[in-house]
């Protein structure tokens, strides 16, 4: 059984670690689901499986798949268990919402949100929670802001999503309940943006067009409901996690002050050294026998690939398990790959630049108020990230 819950610190999981050492394919047994599954975690290997159509997304649809929530987080009309064709033709239109211009409008409101959040937390004064004041808030409110969602639904959305990642044997119930909530919040305000656009995410969504074809109502929910689960849960993850590296270890901070135009490379090492979630996501199924690495996998075999180790694979990174600010580009698989890498990856680069740029500039004295191994860290979802950063300056 591999239940992957360590939840120590931003450590490398080292259930994970011997899988990795192990081998590149090894069978695994998760918590929840009805049968086992292959692990890939080597980067060449993650790479092959990601971009080869005979494993496939879509064939885990109507299947008790292995996984690590009670409730499978993903629903089943979602882009994420889409295989080409079908998302090929979704991300082709996604992606007219990511254009420069778009993102760049994004940018500013994304700019005006952290700004007052970190006047809040100065006018406030020391100490204070780094966690409560920027990086729950400044997710949330963006893909609530950029969405087009009034903030009188804000507090609603927020538990609905924390439901839906729970990781707790009783949650499966509420868990589903908060999805079918949150897909009919979704319907009525994508028909409402229909008949009255905005210049919100959804607005630009519904208006995207590749001749003919466009999003349909339920498509656009469920990618609405997708973007929001990614949105809050990734990029809270990532400020929280980055932050505390900033905050434990002095040197990084002195770099990005003294080399500003450095921040989205380093914001790029740090993605790739941070486990930013435990164990693994959402599984695929072989569609035909495939052989890799001396292992044969059968047709109808449950495949299940690790972000997280592809990302410290040393045969791809010198020395993966050292954040090295002045690593020569390499791209990492933290946000996904091939044809399940993250459509809105722009949004978030933003949100990490704007986020942690911000902080960095305007709190260059920022220190933790705790001993690094008295903070908190979340144990009761499939995320990593500390419950609380207590800071003064």
């Amino acid at each position: 059984m591999c239940p992957f819950d360590f939840s120590k610190g931003l450590e490398f999981d080292p259930s994970l670690a011997a899988l990795m050492a192990r081998d590149s394919i090894t069978r695994i047994r998760l918590p929840y689901g009805d049968a086992d599954a292959w692990l890939v975690t080597g980067f060449d290997a993650v790479r092959q499986v990601t971009t080869d159509q005979r494993f496939s997304r879509a064939g885990i649809i109507g299947t008790d798949y292995p996984r690590l929530t009670p409730e499978p987080i993903v629903s089943p009309e979602s882009i994420n268990v889409m295989d080409p064709p079908h998302s090929t033709r979704l991300r082709r239109l996604a992606s007219q919402a990511f254009t420069k211009g778009h993102v760049e409008r994004m940018r500013r409101r994304i700019a005006r949100l952290a700004d007052t959040l970190l006047d809040e937390m100065a006018e406030q004064g020391p100490p204070a929670d780094l966690v409560r004041h920027l990086s729950n808030r400044l997710p949330q409110h963006t893909i609530f802001d950029v969405l087009g969602i009034v903030p009188d639904e804000w507090p609603r959305m927020e538990q609905y999503v924390h439901q839906l990642l729970s990781t707790g044997a009783d949650s499966r119930r509420t868990a589903a309940a908060a999805k079918s909530e949150l897909r009919t919040y979704f319907g009525e305000l994508i028909e409402n943006r229909r008949s009255s656009p905005g210049n919100d995410l959804i607005s630009a969504l519904a208006a995207a067009k590749d001749g003919e074809d466009a999003f349909d109502d339920q498509e656009l929910a469920v990618l609405a409901l997708t973007l929001m689960l990614s949105g809050i849960d990734t990029a809270t993850c990532q400020i929280s996690d980055i932050s505390y590296l900033l905050l434990t270890r002095p040197e990084l901070v002195k770099h990005l002050r003294t080399r500003p135009e450095t921040l989205t490379a380093v914001l790029n090492e740090l993605l790739r050294f941070i486990p930013f979630r435990k164990g693994v996501g959402i599984p695929r199924v072989a569609l035909e026998d495939v052989e890799m690495d001396g292992v044969r996998i059968r047709a109808g075999d449950f495949v299940h690939v690790s972000y997280l180790t592809a990302n410290r694979d040393p045969e791809r990174y010198l020395d993966p398990d050292v954040i090295d600010p002045d690593r020569p580009p390499a791209p990492h698989m933290t946000f996904g790959w091939g044809g399940h890498l993250c459509i809105a990856v722009p949004l978030a680069m933003a949100e990490l630049e704007v986020a942690i740029g911000r902080l960095v500039e305007r709190f260059p004295e920022l220190r933790l108020t705790v001993p690094p191994e008295d903070v908190r860290w979340d144990t009761e979802t499939i995320r990593r990230f500390p419950l609380e950063l207590p800071v003064t300056w």
